[in-house]
């Protein structure tokens, strides 16, 4: 499981690291103005589909249901359901991309409802997410693809799919003189970028197999079951990605640059959700659901307790970093071409306002994943419905008066109610047993947190300086390389000597066995 972890976060940063290279060459080139908003919403609506409805509902639903069926009755049946599901994902996808095309003005307008105020800026958005809807389609069968794949215990090919956008969306950058502009360019790099994703998920899975078929649709047994669990994990699964899509409605009611604030931001606190919090889950879930399905409780847990631990340790110290250094990190990564000092205290605030969530944000899959594994998505339903009412509520009181640090604010604490309640139900229904390791792993990290805030806030200034004295973009970016570097010396050698001095071993951390397994 550790290896597995490790693989998919170690594609996961790659995706992230490439995805801060295409935020780069976004900056400079669109800025923080007109264009940028719009782009912001051209990729925002089928990335929202497409985790909403793609890869947190379908997983919770198609992956214990898969398992289950593989574990219990064959690998003949497991792929005739496989066929079963994809038909009519392939279907309904069809469908929807019909939709999409023909009520493309109706779902910019529901998504961005500011921007009717501004008919250059609306038409602009109504045109670059035509361009980019279909990139929901080809994604969409690749989650399907991803999810068959990582019940067979492979993961690194799919977690290598999602640098293909960033990658290719670049190349379509260096080419935008051929659009008539750079949003134009951007927008087609996305769905290219999702045919190439597309294609390589198809070769992968062919070449183990795997690949599934088009067969008639039916509503067998499994089928069934599948949607059962597929309607509440809708909602279940995406209560964050629920919060961001409101985020994107409400910031469009922002003055210009509001929303491209929110989406710098937005682009720094996923990178830890992406690397730590999507690879717990996509980990654990078919983890525990083998672990149930053969009824091995014990090992269910202790998978879950370590992979929770883990979370906490590698996600600690980029909340440090956003709460306490977020203006440093954002000049660095954007302040050039057309993006200016305003927007980058604009989008650190709304990234320390973010920061504060981050934590539970990063947990909530790990937590909702005793629930799924165990065909219960209408818990996690029930929680997220319950934390997204208090989310809006907040975000409807706050965008004004704080603009989009209120609304950063609001899916900060929408992700604290999720976990919060997540945890408490299901140590009540021992879905969630935290043992001795975990709870010292904890105190370790919120010591050498402390640790670290107080390194970051006393030497960012020398290292600013140095910056300054380098000069330019580089030198931003070579004072937060040598902050960042120094902080995770810090951090992991206080979390080592917290960890033994708290009694926890290399074997309780998992560590001798990922030693041993490389």
């Amino acid at each position: 499981m550790y290896k597995s972890f490790l693989s998919v976060s170690g594609f996961t940063l790659l995706s992230r690291l490439t995805g801060f290279f295409r935020d780069i060459m976004l900056s400079g080139v669109l800025g923080a103005g007109m264009m940028m908003d719009s782009f912001a919403v051209a990729l925002r609506l089928p990335n929202h589909f497409r985790a909403i409805f793609g890869e947190g509902a379908f997983n919770a639903a198609y992956v214990p249901t898969y398992l289950r069926v593989l574990e219990q009755d064959g690998e003949a049946r497991a792929k005739n359901f496989a066929n079963q599901i994809f038909s009519l994902l392939l279907l309904s996808q069809v469908v929807l991309l019909a939709l999409g095309w023909l009520f493309m003005p109706a779902f910019v307008e529901l998504l961005a409802p500011g921007f009717s105020a501004d008919p250059q800026k609306y038409e602009l958005a109504v045109s670059l997410t035509r361009i980019t809807f279909p990139y929901l389609f080809c994604v969409t069968l690749v989650t399907m693809h991803s999810a068959t794949l990582n019940a067979h215990g492979v993961f690194a090919v799919p977690a290598f799919a999602p640098v293909l956008l960033n990658v290719v969306t670049m190349a379509f950058l260096t080419v935008s003189f051929l659009f008539p502009n750079a949003a134009y360019a951007a927008a087609t790099g996305v769905v290219a970028s999702g045919i190439a994703q597309l294609v390589l998920l198809m070769v992968e899975a062919r070449r183990h197999g795997l690949m599934e078929k088009i067969a008639k649709p039916g509503l067998g047994e499994d089928v069934r079951a599948f949607f059962r669990m597929f309607g509440p994990a809708v909602i279940g699964s995406s209560g964050v990605q629920i919060a961001m899509f409101a985020d994107t409605i409400i910031g469009s009611l922002l003055a210009t640059g509001g929303l491209s604030s929110l989406y710098y931001a937005e682009r720094l606190y996923q990178l830890p959700i992406g690397l730590v919090g999507v690879a717990a889950g996509t980990v654990l879930l078919p983890e525990m659901s083998r672990c149930f399905a053969r009824e091995n409780w014990e090992g269910a847990f202790t998978a879950q307790n370590r992979t929770l631990a883990m979370t906490v340790a590698l996600t600690a110290p980029f909340v440090v970093a956003f709460m306490v250094i977020p203006d440093f990190l954002v000049r660095a990564l954007f302040e050039h071409g057309r993006f200016q000092i305003e927007d980058s205290l604009a989008t650190a605030a709304v990234l320390r306002a973010y920061g504060a969530g981050l934590l539970a944000m990063v947990a909530i899959n790990a937590m909702r994943s005793g629930f799924q594994a165990m065909g219960d998505t209408k818990t996690p339903m029930y929680v997220a419905l319950g934390a997204l009412a208090v989310n809006l509520l907040l975000k409807i009181a706050l965008y004004q008066p704080l603009g989009a640090v209120g609304i950063a604010i609001a899916t900060s604490v929408n992700a604290w109610v999720n976990v919060g309640l997540l945890a408490y139900l299901a140590l009540r229904r021992y879905l969630f047993q935290p043992d001795k390791t975990f709870g010292s792993i904890v105190l370790a990290c919120a010591t050498a947190s402390v640790i670290l805030a107080n390194v970051a806030l006393w030497l960012q200034g020398p290292f600013l300086a140095l910056a300054r004295a380098v000069g330019g973009v580089p030198g931003l970016l070579a004072g937060m390389a040598g902050l960042g570097l120094l902080g995770a010396l810090v951090y992991g050698a206080a979390l080592v000597a917290g960890a033994r001095a708290l009694g926890v071993t290399a074997a309780e951390m998992g560590l001798s066995r990922l030693i041993r397994r490389k």
